[in-house]
């Protein structure tokens, strides 16, 4: 099991690409999310429909949340997708 966990670290630690698509998956799901968080904060409505306000906010969150979920897992499968191309090279 050791061997294994040195394997997969030698791998990554030797693969700019992987490294690259980890770091990028990390910065844009943060990104996203703090983003949607302030656009979403500064959405105010006037008049009649000030009531709505708080279930827009809530959906466009939720739709945020889930482009930047679906970035998160598109860049960590190239990630991995890296990771085994670069294994079967290494190794």
């Amino acid at each position: 099991m050791k061997e294994y966990f040195a394997e997969i670290l030698y791998v990554i630690a030797m693969s700019k690409k992987t490294q690259w698509a980890i770091i990028l998956g990390i910065v844009f799901f943060i990104g996203i999310s703090l983003v949607g968080s302030y656009l979403a904060s500064n959405l105010q409505f006037s008049g009649s429909l000030r009531g709505l306000e708080d279930a827009v906010v809530g959906k466009l969150l939720k739709r945020y949340d889930k482009v930047a979920l679906l970035a998160l897992i598109s860049f960590w499968v190239l990630a991995f997708k890296c990771y085994r191309r670069d294994k079967n090279r290494f190794w």
